[in-house]
């Protein structure tokens, strides 16, 4: 297991065992677990990321820290759009989509403010970093 999984399964598994909160370098930053199937193995993956509320959605940002590739649950969600999203002490199933113009713009910027981190990542990407939007199913 790469030291980046490592990193990831500890986060998942204090979010797990402290009901969504997380310390160390993630301390007092909103974190969801996301949970998708992959695209090409059909495999469930979770992963931790900081999200964004709006209203009765929560954003997501596929930054993959600046890197140039999108992150695999970005594809894997472009591939099946239903997800397991955890936030705090809640489980639900979400259908993500894919938020563009405006209205992405927007969502970006108001996240900004909270991962000044994010700032320079499109440029070290050289791509827009794709915003999605996670919605309870009912």
């Amino acid at each position: 297991m790469s030291e980046r999984l490592r990193l990831n399964q500890k986060v998942i598994d204090e979010f797990r065992a402290a009901a969504g909160i997380v310390g160390g370098d993630f301390q007092g930053v909103p974190l969801l677990l996301l949970t998708t199937t992959g695209a090409r193995t059909g495999t469930l993956r979770t992963m931790p990321m900081t999200y964004l509320p709006d209203g009765d959605r929560l954003i997501v940002f596929a930054a993959n820290g600046g890197r140039p590739n999108r992150p695999g649950w970005y594809h894997n969600l472009r591939a099946a759009p239903t997800a397991t999203v955890e936030v705090g002490t809640e489980t639900y199933e979400a259908d993500a989509t894919l938020v563009e113009g405006p209205e992405r713009d927007r969502l970006w910027t108001r996240q900004l403010p909270h991962t000044p981190y994010f700032e320079d990542f499109e440029t070290r990407a050289g791509r827009p970093i794709p915003v999605i939007a996670l919605t309870r199913i009912a």
